[in-house]
């Protein structure tokens, strides 16, 4: 078995329409905005995101950071338009979180914790800096940077490759050459501790462990790490990757899924078979492997994520571990293959998110304020399907410019 079906829902019979999805995308900011309590208690954090930590919630994964930055791409891209003063609660929110972090209190993590991408003050400061761009404030930045480059946890949510993506970033925003060097001095580190079968080792929760999907092992590596390469290492790097996908890949009929771990089973310890971005499964690997994962695993992969359907409210609509994460794996194949049932696949999962989206607000009382979990990111991915673009927030270059 691939999956599980109690997982997943059947997809709505609602037809795509593109204004009905951006009067969506309004509503999704509207609420944002409306819901807003103020500089110092921002939004309040659904019970997942602000478990055992310190409300609010101010990191770029679950937190202010991440709303936003995605106020802000809408607005960049002409979706939406919020009310909020972005570049004043964006200093607002990092001076907060210097004062108080909100690191989950439960969890073993890296001594450099700080220069977390997503859940620490690196993320926080670059969409600080984006918003409201500062000499000084570059400085830490860059300082977070370095500091991180000898980190062992080999994420992207914590390690090296994570604030790799940020001095990538800083450099296509500023083109200051101290970033430069800064991406080339955390690729060549990253790339050392890569190990000769092709994988890294993350060092986790008190674990080392081999993962394989974007948020947290081999894939999310490679991708933060290709654009800097050279050719030959570039090559070595999508040919390697592409065997190990290969050789992990569980496949059945024309469907394919892929474990957790390197050498684990689709069935984790927990019972689930993951089928979503950010631990691993099909969704994840096709998002950030597309470009050079074999294409008949890639579409058998998205092929799985189409026929599973949408999540059922448990892991909900968001881009981490919902619908609108699965759906980029439609918007992948859709850029690699030309066929347009992709984009309309893509489409049918953000009309559904989005009714996702509304259905949990109307029942809650309130939206759920988060890039990764939330509605925003559901936003942004129906934004995606409208202007036909693939790139996945951070993890893809083009989502920063």
């Amino acid at each position: 078995m691939l999956y599980r079906p109690e997982d997943f829902e059947p997809i709505t019979d609602e037809a795509w329409s593109e204004e009905h999805v951006r009067d969506a995308i309004h509503e999704v900011v509207a609420d944002v905005d409306s819901a807003f309590r103020g500089p110092r208690l921002f939004w309040q954090a659904d019970e997942w995101d602000g478990w055992q930590a310190t409300s609010p919630m101010k990191n770029l994964y679950v937190g202010t950071a991440g709303v936003l930055w995605a106020l802000d791409a809408l607005r960049r891209r002409g979706h939406a338009e919020t009310k909020l003063a972005l570049p004043n609660l964006a200093l607002r929110n990092l001076e907060l979180f210097r004062a108080r972090p909100d690191y989950m209190r439960v969890e073993e993590q890296p001594k450099q914790r700080a220069s977390s991408l997503l859940c620490g003050e690196a993320g926080i400061a670059l969409v600080a800096w984006r918003l409201a761009p500062d000499d000084a404030l570059a400085d830490d930045l860059l300082a977070l940077v370095r500091a991180n480059v000898a980190s062992d946890a080999d994420d992207v949510m914590w390690g090296t490759p994570g604030t790799l993506i940020a001095a990538r970033t800083m450099l296509e925003w500023t083109g200051d050459e101290r970033w430069r060097a800064a991406s080339n001095g955390a690729a060549d580190a990253l790339w050392s501790r890569r190990r000769a079968d092709g994988l890294w080792t993350q060092h986790l929760w008190g674990e080392a462990v081999e993962y394989l999907g974007p948020a947290h092992g081999l894939v999310g590596n490679a991708q933060a790490i290709r654009p800097l390469l050279d050719d030959e290492r570039r090559s070595s790097l999508e040919r390697e990757t592409a065997a190990i996908l290969e050789r992990t890949a569980v496949v059945e009929d024309d469907l394919a899924n892929w474990p957790t771990y390197e050498n684990g089973q689709l069935t984790s310890v927990d019972g689930q078979i993951r089928l979503q971005w950010c631990w691993g499964g099909a969704p994840g690997i096709v998002a950030a492997a597309a470009d050079y994962l074999d294409e008949e695993l890639l579409l058998a992969g998205a092929e799985l994520t189409w026929r599973a359907g949408p999540h059922r409210d448990e892991k909900g609509p968001g881009i981490c571990h919902g619908t609108a994460g699965n759906g980029y794996a439609f918007l992948k194949a859709f850029e690699r293959t030309g066929d347009e049932l992709w984009l309309e696949r893509a489409r049918r999962f953000a009309v559904h998110a989005l009714g996702q989206v509304a259905r949990l607000r109307e029942e809650r009382g309130r939206g759920r304020y988060s890039l990764w979990t939330g509605d925003p990111g559901v936003a942004l991915y129906a934004s995606n399907c409208l202007d036909g673009r693939s790139d996945y927030p951070f993890f893809d270059f083009d989502a920063v410019r």
